[in-house]
């Protein structure tokens, strides 16, 4: 058997691999100087939080208020982006005042906190497993879902 195979040129020299390597080597840069060095763990738990959040509030607009629609959809992707730029701006600004990380951790876990809250009353709303002490601490952001939910359903 063989376990190896052998490195050829041509098999490294691919214009696959020299794109990839070109977007890496223009992306981890900007990625550093908007966020900072050693910050890419907690950018992707925010990421991983807006991405699920995503995902429940499609499922309950879907099972509870049959409400969900593309277009409403697609207006929440500059949302997601003004959420993801927030970060950037408190690492930008912690940089010109010279504070180690402040408004950066508090900008990026206040919106992995609020959008935790988000995906779990999307998560009750959609019937989804949610603990019940879990689902009493975000009950406010659920009703409030709810009564968004309803005036959508009355505007159309």
């Amino acid at each position: 058997m063989r376990f190896v195979q052998r490195l050829e040129l041509e098999n490294i020299a691919t214009q696959a691999n020299a794109l990839a390597a070109t977007l890496g080597a223009v992306i981890a840069p900007v990625f550093h100087y908007f966020y900072g060095t050693g910050r890419t763990d907690i950018i992707v738990v925010l990421l991983f939080c807006i991405v699920l959040d995503w995902i429940t509030g499609i499922q309950a607009a879907k099972k509870k208020d049959n409400t969900y629609s593309s277009e409403y959809g697609l207006s929440r992707i500059p949302r997601t982006l003004f959420l993801l730029a927030l970060p950037a701006l408190g690492n930008l600004l912690d940089r010109v005042m010279g504070t180690p990380g402040f408004l950066f951790y508090g900008v990026t876990f206040g919106l992995i906190y609020h959008t935790w809250n988000s995906l779990t009353a999307n998560a009750t709303r959609a019937g989804w497993p949610v603990p019940k002490a879990v689902a009493k601490l975000v009950e406010s952001e659920i009703r409030a879902k709810t009564e968004r939910a309803m005036r959508q359903k009355e505007g159309k």
